[in-house]
């Protein structure tokens, strides 16, 4: 098992990265919640990571905090909840506003998810509230991934905001609309699909 990497980031292209770790590459998805907090393309940054071995693929996925990863542990665990429809609930949510959605028996805000119809979240609800005693204390973090580094990404442009937001599940049009919605100038990707998924949901 794959539990940490720490290497220089040399991808990103939300949900998917490309980390160096000692000359070896290594393909990894991450929420948005991560990505948030990626240091710039060319800086050192350390992940923990879920390794998911399938017949035809192993799949790696990285977190900025323990207590994310065992989130996602924990959905993944759920009947019906895949990888994928776990890294857009942790991008739609924050691993606070997903716990407050449980604890309220919030349904809604499940199912403004990509993925997640009104029995789905219902489910999601009754399965959830069981399981988060057990790691919901854990210490979270907003820290930066890497210490020091607080250099904006450049700009670039709408499309891989647009192209992040499809990747997460949302149709075409709905991620080209949520996006287009964002009037400011000059936004970073990972801050347009920020806005875009708070448009969202």
């Amino acid at each position: 098992m794959i539990g940490r990497l720490t290497g220089v980031l040399l991808e990103k292209q939300p949900p998917h990265m490309l980390l160096d770790v000692n000359g070896v590459g290594y393909e990894v998805d991450s929420p948005m919640s991560t990505f948030y907090r990626l240091p710039a393309v060319g800086e050192k940054t350390t992940l923990h990571t879920h390794l998911v071995v399938r017949e035809d693929a192993q799949l790696l996925y990285g977190f900025a905090e323990k207590r994310d990863r065992e989130l996602f542990r924990e959905l993944i665990r759920l009947n019906g909840v895949g990888p994928k429809l776990a890294l857009a609930l942790m991008s739609g949510l924050e691993v606070d506003e997903l716990i407050g959605a449980v604890h309220a028996e919030d349904a809604t805000a499940l199912t403004r998810v990509p993925g997640v119809g009104k029995k789905t979240a219902e489910r999601l609800l009754v399965e959830l509230k069981g399981r988060f005693k057990a790691w919901e204390s854990l210490p979270g973090g907003t820290a930066p991934l890497a210490a020091g580094s607080t250099a904006a990404m450049p700009a670039s442009g709408t499309a891989d905001a647009v192209s992040a937001l499809i990747a997460l599940g949302y149709k075409p049009q709905e991620a080209s609309r949520a996006v287009a919605n964002i009037k400011e100038d000059g936004l970073s990707s990972e801050e347009l699909i920020r806005r875009a998924l708070k448009g969202m949901v």
